[in-house]
């Protein structure tokens, strides 16, 4: 085609260029999306006549796997985003916050009235504040030292709506019902794992965790082991799962003491710099 003088020249459509974002990074977002989803299916089943109970508990069993999963997908296609940072931090907080505490609500807090409500809220409360923590802590507004970036403050939300559920997950694997889902017993529980959310208590994170060679194996025959657990028993192996996770929390928190000792003791063992003294500045820290 004829091009007049001074107008610019055509560029071909370049197929790599195109508008719009590539599949890759929209994946990891569907992921939590679907988590989300699954968590509010739990909803679902606790409403009407007749509610399903068990199959609440597994809808939000499955948002919590798509929750464990998310994250890693969009670290392993290496197209992490503020935007799904803050799309899996509000769907934690309405799959494992307000959904589980409606679900106990809906199951055994409502026959203990007004206080059963607060009780309710204040785990959901609980919950918001201590994902707000975290986003902080993501945006770097709270500095730690690089030892610490394997332990999370206080219980993370998922585990701690596993704790939540753990007195329903007991109803369904013992003949213990009417002990397990009195309000007394679920409330306890509720006001507990909601303080350990907002507690300045250390926890294990895993994410940094190395795994010796020699740990492999025996590892996977672990995790084949607990998936026949799941499949043959499921309420009993949640419970062990989460008497397990309560055993470790004094673990972590004896060995964060001891590296932050350790790095105390290091630090005190360096030669102090030429600008400290009387004469030098102020530190920076309020």
């Amino acid at each position: 085609m004829a091009r007049f003088p001074g107008t610019p020249s055509a560029r071909p459509t370049d197929p790599q260029r195109a508008p719009g974002l590539s599949l890759a990074k929209i994946v990891p977002n569907v992921v939590t999306l679907l988590g989300l989803c699954a968590g509010l299916t739990a909803i679902r089943f606790g409403l009407g006549e007749q509610p399903d109970f068990e199959k609440a508990a597994v809808a939000l069993i499955i948002a919590m796997v798509v929750d464990g999963v998310d994250g890693r997908i969009a670290r392993l296609l290496n197209v992490t985003s503020r935007f799904g940072a803050e799309l899996d931090s509000l769907s934690d907080f309405v799959c494992f916050g307000v959904v589980p505490a409606i679900l106990l609500y809906l199951w055994t807090m409502s026959n203990a009235g007004g206080i059963g409500w607060a009780i309710v809220l204040l785990f959901v409360v609980c919950c918001g504040l201590r994902l707000a923590r975290f986003n902080t802590s993501l945006m770097g507004e709270e500095e730690l030292p690089p030892w610490a970036y394997n332990y999370f403050t206080g219980v993370p939300a998922p585990a701690a709506a596993g704790l939540a559920m753990l007195p329903m997950f007991l109803s369904f694997a013992t003949d213990w019902e009417d002990f397990f889902s009195h309000p007394v017993v679920a409330g306890g529980v509720l006001i507990a794992v909601a303080l350990l959310m907002i507690s300045r208590i250390p926890t294990f994170s895993f994410k940094k965790t190395r795994v010796p060679k020699i740990a492999v194996l025996p590892i996977m025959v672990g995790v084949g082991v607990l998936v026949g657990l799941l499949a043959t028993a499921p309420w009993f192996t949640l419970s062990i799962a989460g008497f397990v996770y309560l055993s470790l929390i004094p673990l972590s928190f004896l060995s964060f003491r001891r590296l932050e000792r350790r790095a105390r003791d290091h630090a005190d063992l360096l030669p102090e710099s030429a600008g400290d003294g009387p004469e030098s500045g102020p530190s920076g820290h309020a």
